[in-house]
Protein backbone atom coordinates (compact mmCIF):
# COMPACT_ATOMS: atom_id res chain seq x y z
CA UNK A 1 0.00 0.00 0.00
CA UNK A 2 2.70 2.44 0.66
CA UNK A 3 5.47 1.67 -1.32
CA UNK A 4 2.69 2.22 -4.15
CA UNK A 5 1.51 5.31 -2.81
CA UNK A 6 5.18 6.48 -2.86
CA UNK A 7 5.17 5.51 -6.81
CA UNK A 8 1.96 7.56 -7.34
CA UNK A 9 3.08 10.80 -5.73
CA UNK A 10 6.95 10.90 -7.20
CA UNK A 11 5.01 9.86 -10.70
CA UNK A 12 2.61 12.82 -9.97
CA UNK A 13 5.48 14.92 -9.07
CA UNK A 14 7.17 14.91 -12.11
CA UNK A 15 9.60 12.21 -11.94
CA UNK A 16 9.98 9.67 -15.58
CA UNK A 17 8.26 6.36 -15.11
CA UNK A 18 11.32 4.46 -16.29
CA UNK A 19 13.33 6.12 -13.50
CA UNK A 20 11.42 4.21 -10.85
CA UNK A 21 12.60 0.46 -9.71
CA UNK A 22 10.23 -0.98 -8.38
CA UNK A 23 9.22 -4.96 -7.36
CA UNK A 24 5.99 -7.04 -5.93
CA UNK A 25 6.71 -9.72 -3.24
CA UNK A 26 6.52 -11.96 -6.02
CA UNK A 27 8.91 -11.08 -8.20
CA UNK A 28 11.91 -10.55 -4.97
CA UNK A 29 11.63 -11.72 -1.45
CA UNK A 30 13.66 -9.64 0.15
CA UNK A 31 13.94 -12.17 3.00
CA UNK A 32 16.26 -13.85 0.93
CA UNK A 33 19.79 -11.91 1.22
CA UNK A 34 21.24 -13.10 -2.25
CA UNK A 35 18.24 -12.46 -4.40
CA UNK A 36 18.56 -8.96 -2.56
CA UNK A 37 22.16 -8.46 -3.64
CA UNK A 38 21.43 -9.43 -7.14
CA UNK A 39 19.12 -7.19 -7.37
CA UNK A 40 21.06 -4.03 -6.31
CA UNK A 41 24.02 -5.34 -8.63
CA UNK A 42 21.82 -5.04 -11.76
CA UNK A 43 19.80 -2.16 -10.65
CA UNK A 44 21.97 0.04 -9.09
CA UNK A 45 19.12 2.75 -8.02
CA UNK A 46 20.41 6.12 -6.67
CA UNK A 47 17.65 6.46 -3.60
CA UNK A 48 15.92 3.25 -1.76
CA UNK A 49 12.34 4.13 -0.29
CA UNK A 50 12.37 1.06 2.46
CA UNK A 51 8.37 0.59 2.28
CA UNK A 52 8.15 -3.14 2.44
CA UNK A 53 7.05 -4.59 5.83
CA UNK A 54 5.29 -7.80 6.97
CA UNK A 55 2.21 -5.95 8.53
CA UNK A 56 -1.53 -6.92 10.11
CA UNK A 57 -3.97 -5.76 13.19
CA UNK A 58 -3.91 -7.32 16.94
CA UNK A 59 -5.22 -10.74 15.88
CA UNK A 60 -2.39 -11.21 13.22
CA UNK A 61 0.47 -9.97 15.21
CA UNK A 62 -0.78 -12.12 18.08
CA UNK A 63 -1.23 -15.25 16.23
CA UNK A 64 1.66 -15.27 13.98
CA UNK A 65 4.55 -13.05 16.19
CA UNK A 66 7.58 -14.80 15.06
CA UNK A 67 6.65 -14.25 11.43
CA UNK A 68 6.46 -10.59 12.07
CA UNK A 69 9.75 -10.64 14.33
CA UNK A 70 11.74 -12.76 11.58
CA UNK A 71 10.44 -11.50 7.99
CA UNK A 72 10.63 -7.88 9.33
CA UNK A 73 14.73 -8.04 10.20
CA UNK A 74 15.39 -9.97 7.35
CA UNK A 75 13.72 -7.32 5.05
CA UNK A 76 15.56 -4.49 6.57
CA UNK A 77 19.09 -5.99 7.57
CA UNK A 78 19.10 -7.42 3.84
CA UNK A 79 17.82 -4.12 1.96
CA UNK A 80 19.95 -1.72 4.06
CA UNK A 81 23.32 -3.84 3.70
CA UNK A 82 22.77 -4.15 -0.29
CA UNK A 83 21.56 -0.44 -0.52
CA UNK A 84 24.84 0.37 0.96
CA UNK A 85 27.36 -2.27 -1.09
CA UNK A 86 25.94 -0.71 -3.97
CA UNK A 87 26.70 2.69 -3.16
CA UNK A 88 23.10 4.07 -2.14
CA UNK A 89 23.62 7.37 -0.94
CA UNK A 90 20.49 8.09 0.45
CA UNK A 91 17.66 5.70 2.33
CA UNK A 92 14.13 6.16 3.50
CA UNK A 93 12.95 3.99 6.16
CA UNK A 94 9.37 3.59 7.25
CA UNK A 95 8.75 2.29 10.68
CA UNK A 96 5.46 2.36 12.82
CA UNK A 97 4.22 4.54 15.82
CA UNK A 98 4.20 0.98 17.55
CA UNK A 99 7.74 1.06 18.37
CA UNK A 100 6.81 3.40 21.25
CA UNK A 101 6.30 2.09 24.89
CA UNK A 102 2.50 1.01 25.83
CA UNK A 103 2.15 3.89 28.22
CA UNK A 104 4.70 6.27 26.47
CA UNK A 105 3.36 9.68 27.36
CA UNK A 106 0.75 11.47 25.05
CA UNK A 107 1.04 12.95 22.25
CA UNK A 108 4.55 10.33 22.14
CA UNK A 109 7.56 12.47 20.73
CA UNK A 110 10.07 10.60 19.16
CA UNK A 111 12.60 10.75 22.43
CA UNK A 112 10.17 8.07 24.22
CA UNK A 113 11.75 5.59 22.27
CA UNK A 114 13.23 2.74 24.16
CA UNK A 115 11.81 4.79 27.78
CA UNK A 116 9.19 1.73 28.48
CA UNK A 117 7.67 -1.80 27.97
CA UNK A 118 6.47 -2.03 24.44
CA UNK A 119 2.68 -2.90 23.92
CA UNK A 120 2.94 -6.95 24.35
CA UNK A 121 0.48 -7.77 21.52
CA UNK A 122 2.68 -6.45 19.01
CA UNK A 123 5.67 -6.12 20.78
CA UNK A 124 7.65 -8.68 18.19
CA UNK A 125 6.86 -6.16 15.09
CA UNK A 126 7.85 -2.78 17.07
CA UNK A 127 11.09 -4.47 17.71
CA UNK A 128 12.06 -4.65 14.25
CA UNK A 129 10.87 -1.65 13.54
CA UNK A 130 13.14 -0.19 16.29
CA UNK A 131 16.06 -2.66 15.00
CA UNK A 132 15.13 -0.80 11.41
CA UNK A 133 16.16 2.84 12.55
CA UNK A 134 19.14 1.96 14.64
CA UNK A 135 20.27 0.29 10.96
CA UNK A 136 19.73 3.12 9.66
CA UNK A 137 21.37 5.43 12.46
CA UNK A 138 24.75 2.79 12.35
CA UNK A 139 25.72 2.93 9.22
CA UNK A 140 25.12 6.38 9.16
CA UNK A 141 27.31 6.68 12.18
CA UNK A 142 30.26 4.45 11.10
CA UNK A 143 29.84 5.25 7.10
CA UNK A 144 28.31 8.63 7.10
CA UNK A 145 31.68 10.37 6.73
CA UNK A 146 33.32 8.41 4.87
CA UNK A 147 30.53 7.43 2.32
CA UNK A 148 28.37 10.22 2.29
CA UNK A 149 25.40 7.64 3.49
CA UNK A 150 22.72 9.92 4.63
CA UNK A 151 19.73 7.18 5.46
CA UNK A 152 16.59 8.49 7.48
CA UNK A 153 13.72 7.11 9.15
CA UNK A 154 10.44 8.57 9.12
CA UNK A 155 7.64 7.05 11.77
CA UNK A 156 3.91 6.92 10.72
CA UNK A 157 1.00 6.58 12.70
CA UNK A 158 -1.60 4.23 11.36
CA UNK A 159 -2.20 4.20 7.74
CA UNK A 160 -4.85 2.98 5.46
CA UNK A 161 -6.23 3.88 1.66
CA UNK A 162 -6.28 2.68 -1.56
CA UNK A 163 -4.36 -0.94 -1.61
CA UNK A 164 -5.11 -1.65 1.64
CA UNK A 165 -5.57 -5.44 3.06
CA UNK A 166 -9.01 -5.97 3.63
CA UNK A 167 -8.51 -9.31 5.44
CA UNK A 168 -11.33 -10.04 8.11
CA UNK A 169 -8.84 -11.70 10.51
CA UNK A 170 -4.97 -10.36 8.97
CA UNK A 171 -5.40 -6.54 8.48
CA UNK A 172 -5.41 -3.48 10.25
CA UNK A 173 -8.49 -2.14 12.00
CA UNK A 174 -9.61 -0.07 9.12
CA UNK A 175 -9.64 -2.02 6.00
CA UNK A 176 -11.26 -4.89 8.71
CA UNK A 177 -14.12 -2.79 9.64
CA UNK A 178 -14.61 -1.23 5.93
CA UNK A 179 -15.24 -4.68 5.18
CA UNK A 180 -17.11 -6.55 8.07
CA UNK A 181 -19.20 -3.48 7.95
CA UNK A 182 -20.23 -3.68 4.08
CA UNK A 183 -20.39 -7.21 4.42
CA UNK A 184 -22.59 -6.97 7.24
CA UNK A 185 -24.84 -4.55 5.14
CA UNK A 186 -25.46 -6.91 2.17
CA UNK A 187 -25.96 -9.64 4.29
CA UNK A 188 -28.81 -7.06 6.65
CA UNK A 189 -26.94 -8.06 9.65
CA UNK A 190 -28.34 -6.75 12.67
CA UNK A 191 -25.36 -6.50 14.41
CA UNK A 192 -21.45 -5.79 14.33
CA UNK A 193 -19.28 -6.99 17.45
CA UNK A 194 -16.43 -5.62 17.51
CA UNK A 195 -12.79 -6.77 19.23
CA UNK A 196 -12.03 -4.78 23.01
CA UNK A 197 -14.20 -2.66 24.79
CA UNK A 198 -13.94 0.46 22.45
CA UNK A 199 -12.20 2.94 24.35
CA UNK A 200 -8.82 3.08 22.87
CA UNK A 201 -8.09 5.80 20.49
CA UNK A 202 -6.27 5.96 17.63
CA UNK A 203 -4.85 8.44 15.50
CA UNK A 204 -4.62 7.85 11.76
CA UNK A 205 -3.11 9.07 8.36
CA UNK A 206 -4.35 8.60 4.92
CA UNK A 207 -1.89 6.67 2.88
CA UNK A 208 -0.91 9.68 0.17
CA UNK A 209 -0.55 11.62 3.06
CA UNK A 210 2.86 9.65 4.37
CA UNK A 211 3.82 9.16 0.77
CA UNK A 212 4.50 12.90 0.53
CA UNK A 213 5.75 13.14 4.10
CA UNK A 214 8.22 10.62 2.89
CA UNK A 215 9.36 12.29 -0.46
CA UNK A 216 9.49 15.29 1.31
CA UNK A 217 11.58 13.95 3.93
CA UNK A 218 14.02 12.31 1.24
CA UNK A 219 14.51 15.17 -0.15
CA UNK A 220 15.37 17.70 2.78
CA UNK A 221 18.96 19.47 3.11
CA UNK A 222 20.81 17.26 4.98
CA UNK A 223 21.53 20.21 7.51
CA UNK A 224 18.10 21.04 7.37
CA UNK A 225 16.55 17.52 8.32
CA UNK A 226 19.80 17.39 10.99
CA UNK A 227 18.22 19.99 12.79
CA UNK A 228 15.27 18.59 13.89
CA UNK A 229 17.21 14.84 14.70
CA UNK A 230 20.33 13.67 16.08
CA UNK A 231 22.94 10.70 15.16
CA UNK A 232 21.19 8.32 17.92
CA UNK A 233 17.43 9.52 17.48
CA UNK A 234 17.03 10.32 13.75
CA UNK A 235 13.55 9.11 13.31
CA UNK A 236 10.83 11.53 12.77
CA UNK A 237 7.23 11.19 13.35
CA UNK A 238 4.37 11.85 10.78
CA UNK A 239 0.89 11.99 11.98
CA UNK A 240 -2.37 13.73 11.42
CA UNK A 241 -2.20 15.73 15.03
CA UNK A 242 -5.54 13.92 15.45
CA UNK A 243 -6.67 10.96 17.21
CA UNK A 244 -10.44 9.03 18.12
CA UNK A 245 -11.74 6.44 19.90
CA UNK A 246 -12.34 2.79 18.67
CA UNK A 247 -15.99 3.52 18.88
CA UNK A 248 -16.06 6.68 17.19
CA UNK A 249 -14.44 5.68 14.30
CA UNK A 250 -16.40 2.48 13.57
CA UNK A 251 -19.37 4.92 13.67
CA UNK A 252 -18.06 6.66 11.14
CA UNK A 253 -16.62 3.83 9.25
CA UNK A 254 -20.51 2.40 9.46
CA UNK A 255 -21.75 5.69 8.53
CA UNK A 256 -19.25 5.84 5.16
CA UNK A 257 -20.53 2.24 4.13
CA UNK A 258 -23.79 2.73 4.55
CA UNK A 259 -25.00 0.07 7.61
CA UNK A 260 -27.51 0.90 9.93
CA UNK A 261 -27.79 -2.16 12.60
CA UNK A 262 -26.07 -2.26 16.37
CA UNK A 263 -22.34 -2.08 16.83
CA UNK A 264 -21.50 -4.12 19.77
CA UNK A 265 -17.89 -4.65 21.61
CA UNK A 266 -16.12 -7.69 23.06
CA UNK A 267 -14.44 -6.63 25.99
CA UNK A 268 -12.74 -10.06 26.31
CA UNK A 269 -11.04 -9.32 23.32
CA UNK A 270 -7.74 -7.39 23.68
CA UNK A 271 -7.95 -3.32 23.50
CA UNK A 272 -3.62 -2.86 22.37
CA UNK A 273 -2.41 -0.07 23.92
CA UNK A 274 -5.12 2.63 25.41
CA UNK A 275 -3.63 5.39 23.21
CA UNK A 276 -1.40 6.40 20.61
CA UNK A 277 -1.36 9.88 19.52
CA UNK A 278 1.54 10.67 17.77
CA UNK A 279 3.91 14.02 18.68
CA UNK A 280 4.61 15.40 14.54
CA UNK A 281 5.76 18.88 15.91
CA UNK A 282 8.93 18.23 14.42
CA UNK A 283 7.75 17.11 10.97
CA UNK A 284 6.01 19.99 10.80
CA UNK A 285 8.51 22.27 11.44
CA UNK A 286 9.89 20.83 8.29
CA UNK A 287 7.34 22.29 6.71
CA UNK A 288 4.94 19.19 5.92
CA UNK A 289 1.04 18.62 7.05
CA UNK A 290 -1.35 16.05 6.12
CA UNK A 291 -4.26 17.49 3.49
CA UNK A 292 -6.63 14.25 3.64
CA UNK A 293 -9.24 14.41 6.37
CA UNK A 294 -10.66 11.15 7.78
CA UNK A 295 -13.81 11.75 6.55
CA UNK A 296 -12.83 12.20 3.12
CA UNK A 297 -10.06 9.27 3.35
CA UNK A 298 -12.76 6.72 4.57
CA UNK A 299 -14.78 7.44 1.80
CA UNK A 300 -11.82 7.15 -0.72
CA UNK A 301 -10.54 3.98 0.84
CA UNK A 302 -14.36 2.49 0.80
CA UNK A 303 -14.55 3.58 -2.95
CA UNK A 304 -11.11 1.36 -3.22
CA UNK A 305 -12.34 -1.57 -1.15
CA UNK A 306 -15.63 -1.88 -3.57
CA UNK A 307 -13.29 -1.62 -6.88
CA UNK A 308 -11.24 -4.46 -5.26
CA UNK A 309 -13.47 -7.28 -6.03
CA UNK A 310 -10.89 -9.94 -5.91
CA UNK A 311 -10.06 -8.74 -2.34
CA UNK A 312 -13.51 -8.71 -1.29
CA UNK A 313 -14.60 -12.43 -2.18
CA UNK A 314 -11.48 -13.47 0.33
Amino acid sequence: MVGSAIARYLLATGHPEDALITRTHAQLDLTQQAAVQEFFAQERPDQVYLAAAKVGGIHANNTYPADFIYQNLMMQANVIEAAFQHGVKKLLFLGSSCIYPKMAEQPMREDALLTGPLEPTNEPYAVAKIAGIKLCESYNRQYGGSHGVDYRSVMPTNLYGPGDNYHLENSHVIPALIRRFHDAKVSQAANVTIWGTGRPRREFLYVDDVASASVHVMNLDKSRYGAQTGPMLSHINVGSGDDLSISDLAQVIAQTVGYVGDIRFDPTKPDGAPRKLMDSSRMYRLDWQARVGLRQGLSLAYQDFLSAKDIRST
